[in-house]
């Protein structure tokens, strides 16, 4: 089934097939209404609603909040030539800082500018720019689960592989929490020194060691009434669980090198990625802590257990990307199938990285399966190959191409199991060979299209569709 994560609201033909095809470019999938009546209620998280004219201001007010537009994160497009777009973006509406405009004709280029322009804002107001996204059956059950425990003192252990993003839960537990106006304090367990950790918790006196020239606050004290996330909770020395156990007990505790005692009113979440249990049954963890800690457990599934989020999360970390100045990316097919294939041990942060990467690399651009680093193109380029040879039997009098060690075409090998778009894949062959034909040539158009036997009209008619100037450009 389809799932829509753009609203636009809009009567003017023109303006929705131009609206409609530039998010479609950008991996959106927008879901269209003629008016917000049209529409009608609904409680949809949409990732950003966009308005034309055709709807007065207090009405579109009412309505979007029935859209769930109200919610802090949604952007609201509006048309440039709207009547009302100032009315919105006042100070003093429900959704100042979070309208953009949109000028016509339009672009992908100034829709991009125009998301990037309002997330920019949003960003800036939320938890360090973090939102936990994903439509999986497994990350509503942990976006569920969050909202459960954060109105709620309870001490959370987030359990889960290296990258799978244990402090964004954190962060959005103690952002749905009542103690949201307190500070968030982080600190890793397992990247300070055992020696200093407990100075690093508890704050020391001036004097309690060598260097201590000035006493000074610790963790717990910085997140008074808020929310201390101790990540790598797995990695502390036992001296030190034992201390903290005391602590969480108590709710009380002493400076390094002082002798009064500090009442502490803190929540505590704590995350580790190693197996607890495990480190019991060989005494490298405190059963009694881990009792303690494990309150309200919460595991994150890795990536590779929710391969269907890729895309919302390559979306997503393109709109972070914007935010930042760099130009968002989409993958074409045959690179998200490679994406598919990919075991990720990195998790969501290894995705992360990558989109970031392909951003500096092809901005505004499309990543084709050949343009992914080579430990991401699993079966992808050579699915390019085998469905070149399939191409050249779909051209008259081309001979079959074939490798030395199996034939080009072998239809079980070209279909991968979870299916492909065929105009996708045959436009990314098509973009590999093109993109071949020019680097054996230097680049001559002429001669490229020798090479590919056909006309250099055709040929550059092709660049042009395919936006392959630029690069040679480059």
């Amino acid at each position: 089934m389809q799932k829509f994560d753009f609203l636009v609201i809009e009567s003017d033909a023109a303006r929705v097939n131009a609206v409609i095809s530039a998010l479609q470019f950008l991996g959106y999938h927008p879901q269209h209404g003629a008016s917000c009546a049209s529409v009608g209620e609904s409680t949809h998280a949409w990732r950003a609603v966009y308005v034309g004219n055709g709807n007065d201001a207090a009405e579109l007010e009412r309505q979007l909040a029935l859209l769930g537009a109200s919610a802090a994160h949604v952007p609201l497009l509006l048309a440039e030539d709207s009547p009302w777009a100032e009315q919105l973006g006042a100070t003093k509406s429900p959704f100042a800082g979070r309208v953009a405009t949109l000028s016509f004709p339009l672009s992908y280029e100034k829709l991009t500018e125009a998301l990037r322009n309002v997330y920019a804002s949003l960003l800036g107001r939320q938890s360090g720019g973090q939102r936990f996204v994903g439509d999986s059956a497994s990350m509503v059950r942990v976006n569920g689960l969050i909202r459960q425990v954060a109105p709620f003192d309870s001490t959370v252990l987030v359990l889960g592989e290296s990258g799978t993003g244990k402090e964004m839960v954190a962060r959005a537990i103690h952002e749905y929490s009542p103690r949201r106006d307190k500070p968030f304090v982080a600190i890793n367990c397992g990247a300070i020194p055992a020696e200093l950790l407990e100075s690093e918790l508890f704050g020391h006196e001036k004097g309690a060691f060598t260097g201590a020239i000035s006493a000074r606050k610790g963790r717990f004290e910085m997140a008074e009434g808020g929310t201390l996330f101790l990540d790598e909770i797995g990695d502390m020395s036992l001296p030190m669980q034992v201390k903290l156990l005391r602590v969480l007990q108590e709710r009380a505790y002493e400076r390094v090198g002082g002798s009064k005692t500090q009442h502490c009113d803190v929540r505590i979440i704590a995350a580790t990625h190693r197996n607890l249990e495990q480190s019991i049954a060989e005494d490298r963890f405190r059963e009694d802590l881990y009792y303690r800690l494990s309150v309200f457990p919460l595991e994150l599934p890795s990536l590779r257990e929710r391969l269907e989020d890729l895309p919302t999360l390559v979306n997503e970390f393109n709109l972070r990307l914007a935010g930042r100045g760099l130009g968002a990316v989409r993958f074409s097919a045959a690179a998200m199938n490679a994406l598919h294939a990919h075991s990720w041990p990195g998790n969501v942060r290894e995705l992360s990285n990558l989109v970031e990467r392909m951003a500096i690399l092809l901005p505004h651009g499309e990543v084709r399966g050949s343009d992914l680093p080579q430990k991401y193109r699993g079966n992808a380029v050579a699915g390019e190959v085998h469905g070149a040879a399939l191409l050249a039997m779909m051209v008259d009098d081309a001979p079959a191409v074939e490798t030395a060690t199996q034939p080009a075409f072998e239809s079980e090998r070209l279909l991968p199991a979870q299916g492909l778009d065929l105009k996708d894949h045959l436009a990314d062959i098509e973009v590999g060979l093109i993109r071949q034909a020019l680097d054996a040539t230097g680049g001559v158009v002429a001669h490229a299209a020798r090479l590919l036997c056909m006309q250099r009209t055709t040929l550059v008619e092709k660049l042009r569709k395919y936006g392959l100037q630029n690069s040679m450009a480059a």
